[in-house]
């Protein structure tokens, strides 16, 4: 499956990863550049009419996931999902089609139809069964006025993976309109969580960024707490109770095998990988104090960064892992600081009214989401690095415990209700375009992956 594929040039066309590997589509020659986008910078208060049609199939096949029929019209119903909980896009209702895509409709649309129902852009492709028992979604994006293709790609994987494949599709489609890297393929380990306020039982578990493929990682025995992805999106690091001490531990996502990080004697907990995936910052409190250390993935090599009275916790790295944010009330309240790497430059950064935690630094860099505390309410907002240009885009109750999306465009948090229990929400950086996110449980805590390689 790896072997032999090649581009309309003829190039070899590089692997995106084992189990996936970008095919050439069937139309040759470059795709126009086009006017046809979406600015994200502002909000938008009408999204972009998107017309997503089933996609077809050559040769109606039986593959382990079901037709390449009925696959096809649920990768379209995935792509449709996508697109629409980015707030971005408006997914016209497939009852006001006035065309069946049959499988030439995918290289020549009949866009005279498509601009009868008001779609401005057009997403089509197709399902194809092959000989090794892979498939092959293609994916394509037109300009319904320009009538030009904007997106041609086509991606080949074992059938149980064709939901990735989908959010490829859509993560190239939200890309090429909006100018920014997609986001859909990617996934989220959280705290799932049940029983009495007085006796809840909380396990680690993933899922798909959409609510798909969930399953638990750990059984509920332990208390966990604080879960956090690795760079390489396979391993978790997170906060357990095993034998009722608070400690590290690290969680292998594909083999299910779990690790001690660190046997320290006293309390450790809010771990928090570097980019590079080969440091680990974390709090340890000791002697009465609490204050932020790192140290290499192995568990040696530890550096203490803080040596200031009261607690020094949350660390988290700049994307370039030259400095990191934290929390800290060193000063009499709980602030948020940033620090070199190497602990040096301690300086704090927040200063409205209230208090502010759980800062976690954007994939971008330019700006750090945290917690405010202040006035009854726990908010969701966002400072540049350096304190200025503070928002807040959440005005609930209790809103807490931010996470980036890949890009850096949205934020995941979780919402704890007034008569107990909490979900999972995210919203974007113009605070529009909330929503909750389905867990079959309460949940609480989220940590977003990197984008899936």
């Amino acid at each position: 499956m790896m072997n032999g594929l090649t581009g309309a040039t003829g190039r070899a066309v590089k692997p995106l990863a084992a189990l996936f590997v970008l095919v050439a589509a069937l139309i040759t020659g470059p795709a126009a550049a086009q006017n046809l986008s979406v600015d994200i910078n502002q909000g938008v208060s009408r999204p972009l009419p998107i017309a997503i049609p089933d996609f077809t199939t050559q040769q109606n096949v039986e593959t382990p996931a079901g037709t390449t029929s009925s696959l096809g019209k649920r990768v379209a119903e995935v792509i449709t999902n996508d697109l629409k909980s980015s707030g971005l896009f408006r997914p016209i209702d497939t009852l006001a089609f006035t065309t069946n895509v049959a499988y030439p409709d995918v290289l020549s649309p009949q866009f005279a139809s498509w601009r009868t129902v008001a779609a401005q852009a057009l997403v089509t492709g197709f399902a194809e069964a092959q000989s090794d028992g892979s498939v092959t979604i293609g994916c394509y994006l037109y300009d319904v006025f320009s009538e030009e293709v904007l997106v041609r790609e086509g991606f080949n994987t074992p059938v149980r993976n064709w939901r990735r494949a989908a959010h490829k599709c859509a993560d190239a489609v939200y890309s090429r309109l909006t100018g920014e890297a997609g986001y859909f393929d990617s996934r989220i380990v959280y705290i799932s969580e049940t029983g009495r306020a007085t006796n809840r039982i909380k396990r680690l578990a993933i899922m798909d960024q959409d609510g798909a493929n969930h399953r638990f990682l750990t059984n509920g025995q332990n208390l966990v707490l604080t879960p956090r992805f690795a760079p390489n999106q396979q391993t978790v690091a997170y906060l357990s109770y095993a034998q009722n001490r608070p400690r590290i531990y690290m969680y292998d996502v594909n083999t299910g095998q779990q690790r001690l990080v660190g046997n320290f004697p006293n309390m450790s907990f809010a771990p928090r990988f570097s980019p590079d995936g080969r440091t680990l910052a974390f709090s340890q409190s000791r002697g009465g104090n609490t204050d932020v250390y790192v140290m290499d993935v192995n568990g040696g090599n530890v550096r203490r960064l803080t040596n200031a009275p009261g607690i020094d916790t949350a660390p988290s790295f700049s994307p370039d892992g030259r400095r990191i944010a934290f929390e800290s009330d060193r000063g009499g309240s709980q602030q948020i600081y940033v620090m070199n790497a190497d602990g040096s430059g301690q300086r704090r950064i927040s200063f409205g009214d209230g208090r502010y935690g759980t800062p976690v630094w954007s994939p971008r860099g330019d700006l750090i989401a945290m917690t405010k505390i202040g006035g009854g309410k726990f908010r969701i907002g966002v400072m540049r690095p350096d304190g200025s240009g503070e928002r807040l885009l959440t005005d609930s109750w209790q809103d807490e415990g931010p996470t980036w999306s890949p890009n850096g465009r949205v934020i995941m948090f979780f919402r704890s209700r007034r008569g107990g229990g909490a979900d999972l929400h995210s919203i974007d950086l113009t605070g529009i375009n909330e929503r909750r996110i389905p867990t079959p449980l309460e949940g609480s805590d989220p940590a977003w992956s990197p984008l899936l390689q």
